[in-house]
């Protein structure tokens, strides 16, 4: 149980946030890796107010994200991977935060007036804020990605179909694990020429096809016999779920395999606690979202006709796995 003390300092811990997202909407790290090395010349080429850019880069300092000497400022090793030049920048993060700061501020309204108020101010995703979320989440699903595609025996697999596969971060990992896999990304067509640069900067465009669609009202490419469904369940209500759990069931070959990545919740909905969280991140940035049981998974998956479903992996890192497969 936390103290008075240490309560307080997560109730204030929104200060220090702001002030990483504010350096992260000003791309202040990418400019002090450009030379700019002083407020005083950050201010001068962006036309900002110069003591109050020092006294946000003096606060980064404090939080181990910038080295000061005199009136020069440096990156350390952590801030340097928020840099737009560092390859695989951890920027696009950041910036997805920034719009969820936006979302979450509505949070009191939603739960007096509910997900679906007409009072819940939109805060629609422009171009930006797409490029910055398929960033976010190749930057959160690098490592993740390999380490889940290790731990499934595909058992010959020949075909995958990545559904809303974002820029191919889960399909190049199991491209990469299983040498003889082909793969059919599906995603929406502002998307695709992301996942057509990774995956080709990776060696692995050969052996992908890229389709362009919307899951919620196109339906898949046929002749997989494998098909993965990562991190899509929390943003849909049930019946949205059930939904698309059927067009899989009806694009999969006969003796497909369903993968299902996502946080899978314990019964009392308290476990993982990263799964709680994501659950009120829904509700502030869908109307129907919710992180599920794997109780509900199931109960959705043999409505719409799959069968043998079962927890392969569980973890607290949004690294649970269900599986379910297709009849012969």
């Amino acid at each position: 149980m936390q103290g008075k003390d240490d309560f307080m300092a997560t109730a204030r811990g929104f200060m220090k946030s702001r002030i990483i997202l504010t350096a992260a909407e000003l791309d202040l790290f990418t400019l002090i890796d450009d030379s700019y090395d002083s407020a005083e010349k950050i201010a001068q080429k962006s036309g900002w107010d110069q003591r109050a850019l020092e006294r946000l880069m003096d606060c980064l300092v404090t939080f181990g994200l910038l080295h000061k000497n005199g009136k020069t400022y440096a990156l350390t090793d952590q801030s340097a991977a928020y840099s737009s030049k560092k390859p695989d920048s951890a920027l696009p993060m950041l910036l997805h935060m920034r719009r969820l700061w936006q979302t979450w501020s509505a949070l009191t309204e939603v739960i007096k007036l509910g997900p679906d108020s007409e009072s819940k101010p939109p805060v629609p995703m422009d171009m930006d804020d797409r490029h910055a979320f398929i960033g976010a989440m190749h930057a959160i699903g690098r490592n993740l990605s390999e380490e889940i595609a290790a731990s499934i025996d595909l058992g010959g697999r020949r075909k995958m179909l990545d559904i809303g596969g974002g820029s191919g971060t889960y399909t190049l990992a199991f491209l990469k694990r299983n040498p003889e896999l082909r793969a059919v990304l599906f995603d929406l067509a502002d998307v695709i020429p992301m996942a057509r640069e990774r995956l080709s900067s990776e060696g692995v465009l050969e052996r992908a096809e890229l389709y362009a669609g919307d899951f919620y009202s196109d339906e898949l490419p046929e002749g997989c016999d494998l098909a993965l469904l990562s991190a899509i369940i929390h943003q849909s209500g049930y019946e949205q779920n059930v939904e698309l759990f059927g067009k899989i069931y009806r694009a999969l070959d006969p003796g497909g395999l369903l993968l299902i990545r996502d946080h899978i919740m314990n019964e009392d909905r308290t476990w993982p606690a990263q799964g709680a969280l994501f659950a009120i991140n829904m509700l502030v940035n869908t109307r129907s979202g919710d992180t599920y049981t794997f109780e509900e998974v199931e109960q959705g998956l043999l409505e719409a006709g799959f069968t043998d479903v079962s927890l392969l992996r569980c973890g607290e890192r949004m690294d649970c796995v269900v599986g379910a497969a297709k009849p012969l």
